[in-house]
C-alpha cells in the first residue's frame, strides 16, 4: 500500500509493540496507532481500529506473541495461566472472523512446543511474522489469479472493504483490481457505501483513489438499479469465514448483492485465502454472527467544516436498532472462490484442504 509515496503495511510489530493504520480515522486522517501490550491489541481489534479478515488475523497473531512476551517467567504455572487468559481475551474480540482464530491457534501451537519461556517467546514471534508474510503472499497470488477475470473496461461492483487495509497488504476482493491495473487494464468500480460503518465509502474509495482506479460511491440500495441497467459486469467481495460447503460470511448486505447478481445474470465471486476457510464448519448455518452496538446504526460519524470529527444522531431519540455485522451467502449464488491456490467452484473447495 502506497500512502503519499511511502509504502505501508496495515499492521506490523517492532520491539514488542504492534503498529496499526488507524482505520477508524480514514479517509480524513492518516494515523499510526500503537498497541503497547496484548490488551491494547485486543481493544484495537474489538473497536475496529483494525478490521478486515487478514488484518485481524495478522494483528491477533502479533497480539498472541505479545501475550508470550508479557507472561511472567518465574513460575511455569503462572506463565501458562497468563497465556491462557491472554488467548481468551484475544479470541473474544471478533467472533465471526476465522483468520483471528487461525492465527491465535498457530502461534499458540508453535510456542507451546517449548517449555522454556524464552524459547516459547522466540517461537511465538517467529510464527506471528510468518502468518503476516503468508497473508501478503497469498493476497498477491489472489490478485494474480483474479486479474484473469478482468478485462479492459470491466465494471466491478464490490461491497465493504477487502483491499490493502483488510489484510497485511494487497487485500483480496481488490487485489485482482490492483494487479490488473499494473497490467495496464482500465477498470471502473461501483463502491457500495456499506452501512452502517461505511467501509466502502470511507476505505475502499480511499484505496481506489490512492491507486488511481476510477470509481463511484453508491448507496447500498442502488446496486440493483445499476445491475438491472447493465452497468455491472462482475461482483467481487471478500469473506470473513468460509464453510466447508462453500457458504460464506461477509459484511452485512453481501447476501443481497449475491441474490441481485444471480437474478441479473452477473457472476458473483468471493476472494479469500484458504486461511479464511473453517474446515470444521460444515455450512453457513454454523457460522456465528457478531451483533454490534446499536449506536453504529443510530449515529453517523463524519468530518465537520472545521476538520473535526463529529458523531451525529440520525434517528428519533429512544429508537432501537438491530446491527448484525455479517450475513451468510449460500454457495449456490457464488460463481467461484478466488484463492491463493487458484479459482475454484464452491463445491470444489474441499480439494484445497491442507493435509495434516
Amino acid at each position: 500500500m502506497i500512502v503519499k509515496g511511502k509504502h505501508y503495511r496495515t499492521v506490523w510489530m517492532r520491539d514488542g509493540v504492534v503498529y496499526l493504520i488507524n482505520q477508524s480515522l480514514l479517509p480524513h486522517n492518516f494515523e499510526i496507532h500503537r498497541c503497547e501490550n496484548h490488551i491494547d491489541t485486543a481493544r484495537a481489534i474489538s473497536t475496529m481500529i483494525v478490521r478486515g479478515a487478514g488484518a485481524i488475523g495478522a494483528t491477533a497473531g502479533y497480539g498472541m506473541a505479545q501475550v508470550y512476551l508479557e507472561a511472567p517467567a518465574d513460575d511455569p504455572s503462572t506463565f501458562r495461566d497468563f497465556v491462557r487468559k491472554g488467548r481468551q481475551l484475544l479470541e473474544s474480540t471478533r467472533p465471526t472472523a476465522q483468520n483471528l482464530f487461525y492465527a491465535i491457534e498457530r502461534v499458540s501451537i508453535r510456542a507451546g512446543e517449548y517449555s522454556d519461556p524464552d524459547e516459547a517467546r522466540k517461537a511465538a514471534l517467529a510464527e506471528a511474522e510468518r502468518i503476516a508474510e503468508e497473508d501478503v503472499e497469498s493476497c498477491k497470488k489472489i490478485g494474480e489469479f483474479g486479474s484473469s477475470l478482468l478485462h479492459n473496461g470491466t465494471r466491478i461492483l464490490t461491497h465493504c472493504n477487502a483491499g490493502w487495509l483488510g489484510f497485511a497488504d494487497w487485500g483480496t476482493a481488490l487485489s485482482p483490481l490492483f494487479y490488473a491495473k499494473r497490467q495496464g487494464k482500465k477498470l471502473f468500480v461501483w463502491v457500495d457505501e456499506t452501512r452502517p460503518r461505511l467501509q466502502g465509502a470511507r476505505l475502499t474509495a480511499w484505496e481506489l483513489k490512492e491507486e488511481g482506479i476510477d470509481y463511484m460511491i453508491i448507496a447500498d440500495n442502488a446496486s440493483g438499479y445499476y445491475m438491472k441497467r447493465g452497468h455491472v459486469d462482475i461482483v467481487i467481495v471478500g469473506s470473513d469465514r468460509i464453510a466447508l460447503n462453500g457458504d460464506i460470511a461477509n459484511k452485512i448486505g453481501t447476501y443481497e448483492k449475491a441474490v441481485l447478481a444471480k437474478e441479473n445474470g452477473i457472476p458473483f465471486y468471493v476472494a479469500a485465502p484458504t486461511s479464511t476457510v473453517d474446515w470444521k464448519c460444515k455450512s453457513g448455518d454454523d457460522i456465528p454472527i457478531e451483533e454490534r452496538s446499536m449506536d453504529e446504526v443510530l449515529y453517523v460519524r463524519g468530518k465537520s467544516e472545521d476538520n473535526g470529527v463529529l458523531s451525529v444522531s440520525i434517528a428519533p431519540e429512544g429508537s432501537k436498532a438491530g446491527n448484525p455485522a455479517f450475513d451468510v451467502t449460500p454457495a449456490e449464488y457464488i460463481a467461484g472462490i478466488i484463492t491463493e491456490k487458484g479459482i475454484v467452484k464452491p463445491e470444489e473447495l474441499y480439494k484445497l484442504k491442507p493435509e495434516k
